[in-house]
């Protein structure tokens, strides 16, 4: 039976003081996905290095791959290292911006148009700025599933990509050279999970292709960029990163880190009411079973344990059913889970 303890969740440090150290508390964060902190830290220790190019963001990073596999939670996870907060960044949703006039939300309507005093820009240099911490001066800017943008965005971002400046509608200027870019996109990602899961004819039939192999899914993803966007703004791209499918092993670690986070969400929140976590191999199996989800990724993991065991623990604890220092058990049986109590 494994036990889940917030007494024994040490706190994260802020940031990482070396470079083997960040990757170190990357990969502690982020699961399965070892490529992509190998291709981010070197844009990061160029800049701590003090030989990042001039007049360019820290680096512009296109993130693709299918939904639940981590890309969104990459840039979070880089903000909890280097920020202390997974919050600690400028995420602009593309879906928002699928229109050519919510465009200028970005940077605000010039003086002398209707609505200038009330567009405020999201792109600012105070915004930016405020990005920054006592541990880092890296700010972090998302632009979340850029394909859904209307194209005027990326024409757009074609300054900020190349020269890191953007010109607000005030005529001010913004300065990205101390901003890492990532671009997230779902552009490919059927064509990739068909490639790693296929489903009918004779592919089906053959054993899955090695997970290190990634050339084909990566040229499956920038077929599909290629496509899609002009080649001036993909050249301005510095790097591209594949997500591949989570497997077993890391959905596995990932279960781990879901059950830790509600540990210390119990301790935090309930204090002295607090309680134990545990969790029966039988109940353990269950939920990689029902919540394992190529389609879904880690999404459909977090939601079968908030499901099954996240919101009937709740339901006790609303219902003063959880006595201070009692141990929740989630266990098994013949499919179906049951949560146990033990005082």
């Amino acid at each position: 039976m494994q036990s889940y303890s917030s007494a024994g969740l040490a706190k994260r440090p802020r940031v990482a003081e070396e470079p083997e150290g960040l990757s170190a508390k990357l990969k502690d964060l982020l699961v399965g996905q070892s490529e992509a902190i190998d291709t981010i830290i070197p844009f990061i220790q160029m800049h701590q290095a003090g030989l990042s190019p001039e007049g360019r963001p820290i680096g512009v990073i296109l993130l693709l791959g299918p939904t639940g596999t981590g890309k969104t939670r990459t840039v979070e996870a880089l903000a909890e290292v280097l920020h202390g907060n997974s919050k600690h960044l400028l995420r602009v949703d593309c879906g928002e911006f699928q229109m050519e006039h919510e465009v200028a939300k970005l940077v605000g309507a010039p003086p002398g148009y209707l609505g200038h005093r009330e567009t405020q820009p999201m792109l600012t240099q105070a915004k930016l700025n405020s990005l920054t911490s006592e541990t880092s001066d890296i700010s972090l800017v998302l632009f979340d599933e850029i394909e859904k943008a209307a194209p005027s965005m990326t024409r757009l971002l074609l300054g900020i990509l190349d020269k890191a400046t953007l010109r607000l509608g005030d005529n001010t200027s913004v300065n990205f050279e101390r901003t890492l870019i990532f671009l997230t996109s779902n552009l490919g990602a059927k064509a990739i999970q068909r490639t790693n899961t296929p489903d009918f004819g004779f592919e089906a039939m053959l054993p899955r292709p090695s997970i290190e192999d990634t050339r084909k899914v990566q040229s499956i993803g920038m077929g599909a960029v290629r496509r899609k966007f002009s080649p001036e703004f993909v050249n301005r791209i510095d790097s591209v990163i594949t997500y591949k499918p989570l497997g077993r092993a890391a959905c596995e670690l990932i279960l781990d880190q879901i059950f830790a986070n509600f540990s210390e969400l119990i301790r935090t929140r309930l204090g002295i009411r607090g309680f134990r976590l545990q969790c029966t191999p039988s109940g353990r199996d269950l939920l990689l079973e029902n919540g394992t989800s190529v389609e879904f990724g880690a999404r459909e993991l977090k939601r079968t344990v908030q499901r099954n065991f996240i919101q009937p623990v709740s339901a006790l604890v609303a219902q003063g059913q959880v006595p201070s220092g009692s141990t929740v058990i989630l266990d098994a049986k013949a499919g179906e889970f049951n949560v146990l109590l033990r005082h």
